[in-house]
């Protein structure tokens, strides 16, 4: 068995102090113990917001690497983690952005030790869409838990947006990882040991982000590599706006089901290999 935890990497951006308090206590129960964060706050957050999640980090025991302000070009955010993972050091790190929440098949140990004897530097993880029962992009009580407030897990980052939906969870601190963490090139991940992403991103305030985002990288304001992660923030918009300010959870497509993080859902094994082995880039269609 690997006789440390891996260190959690993760760039952070303006999220509420209370999912930040969540995302720390979830990992510090899956048995993390070092944390390497780095704030990037773009132009618009008040200094306000930007002081409070500062405190906020620092009442969890958690002291930022850094902290850095201006426009998030989609460079941006793979510049920041890997000067964490060089920071780091030698062993696995764990990558997790502060909306997403791993649920893994067996002890982050026994994962690590698995991979470790089968020669695989890396640990795949799928996204899992969690949504409001009415589909509403809304606020969430902290003493009510996430689970309550987001029920529904669904298929929505590559049904509906087009998004590789494939993430790398854990790998090797020698091991390049690409944006994102979707890919790692040379490696495959074990497609039978899938850890579910919970993607908790549909939230109240994302839609601001997501018409933030879509301007920004229209104009120029923040440099893109592709129209992708664009053409994406756009497909959500247009879908909302088509279904009165919701996300359509009765879509037979997106598979929403009442899931939880205390438990795998029911037949995910199959159900993650099968959209891990067989997801492509998609080549737009205009049909969302």
């Amino acid at each position: 068995m690997p006789s440390t935890p891996p260190a959690l990497i993760a760039v952070v951006g303006p999220v509420e102090p209370t999912l930040l308090a969540a995302w720390a206590c979830h990992y510090r129960w899956l048995g993390v113990e070092r944390f390497l964060i780095a704030f990037h706050f773009p132009d618009h957050v008040p200094d306000r917001k930007r002081h409070e999640l500062q405190a906020a980090a620092r009442e969890l025991g958690i002291i930022p690497t850094g902290t850095s302000t201006g426009p998030w070009h989609e460079h941006t955010n793979t510049q920041l983690r890997d000067a964490l993972r060089h920071r780091a050091g030698p062993g696995w790190h764990l990558l997790a952005d502060a909306d997403e929440f791993q649920q893994y098949p067996a002890p982050l140990n026994e994962v690590i030790a698995h991979a470790e004897k089968s020669g695989n530097p890396v640990v795949g993880g799928l996204m899992l869409d969690r949504v409001a029962a009415s589909g509403r992009l809304t606020d969430w009580r902290p003493e009510g838990g996430l689970d309550l407030a987001y029920p529904l897990g669904g298929h929505l980052t590559h049904r509906l947006l087009h998004g590789d939906p494939r993430k790398i969870v854990l790998a090797r601190h020698d091991v390049t990882v690409s944006s994102g963490n979707h890919r790692s090139p040379g490696h495959r991940p074990d497609a039978d040991r899938i850890c579910a992403v919970h993607h908790f991103k549909w939230r109240s305030g994302v839609l601001d982000d997501l018409r933030r985002r879509v301007q920004h990288f229209t104009t120029g304001t923040w440099q893109e590599h592709t129209p992708a992660v664009r053409d994406e923030a756009g497909r959500l918009l247009a879908h909302v706006g088509q279904h009165g300010g919701v996300i359509n959870t009765s879509d037979p497509r997106f598979a929403f089901r009442r899931v939880s993080l205390d438990r795998m859902p029911f037949s995910w094994p199959s159900e993650a290999r099968s959209i891990f082995t067989t997801w492509r880039p998609h080549a737009h269609s205009g049909q969302d």
